[in-house]
């Protein structure tokens, strides 16, 4: 399946598109192929101005995320089938999202936590990490598990954020709606 993705195509799809709901399944199939997707992965998200993306923003319901906390090629990082445990202490801090341009929502994460993983070759990962590195990996996994931040937005940032949510979901039924008459 992996080595069938045209990673060309790939775009990363927005809100509300379903496969950001759809649950994402373990990837089971290791080696260039999946390190590819990543690379390819991690350049949208850099395009994107992103630090962090989740395969289902790019419309695979796939256990895998990419991310960097320091902006710099170096941080770049491929997690594949990714655990979160020892999540530490809290703190509330306005998070965006790739797939919600112009969203903000304060979101309560852990300052720390540790991810278990695999890198694209199969190899075993445990990181451990904090504040920004452990919000992102906290934002990217609750993709995998089909959870947005708009789930958790505060009556305020509901207000905030009515127009560009409904202006997404608007936009969203007119490409659909060209396409279906195609």
């Amino acid at each position: 399946m992996i080595s069938s993705i045209d990673l060309d195509r790939l775009q990363i799809v927005c809100y509300p598109d379903p496969v950001l709901r759809k649950l994402c399944e373990p990837v089971t199939e290791f080696g260039p192929a999946l390190e590819a997707l990543g690379r390819r992965m991690l350049q949208m998200m850099h395009d994107g101005k992103g630090v962090g993306l989740a395969a289902p923003q790019v419309g695979l319901p796939l256990r895998m995320l990419v991310c960097n906390a320091t902006g710099e090629p170096p941080g770049d990082r491929i997690y594949v089938n990714p655990q979160l445990s020892d999540l530490g202490e809290s703190e509330v801090a306005d998070e965006g999202c790739l797939s919600l341009p112009e969203v903000t929502v304060p979101m309560r994460r852990a300052v720390s936590a540790t991810l278990t993983a695999c890198d694209p070759s199969g190899k075993d990962i445990r990181v451990s990490g904090k504040d920004l590195e452990a919000r992102i990996w906290q934002h990217e996994y609750d993709h995998l598990d089909a959870h947005l931040i708009i789930d958790h937005m505060p009556t305020s940032a509901e207000l905030a954020n009515r127009r560009l949510v409904k202006q997404l979901e608007d936009d969203y039924r007119s490409r659909n709606k060209k396409a279906s008459t195609r």
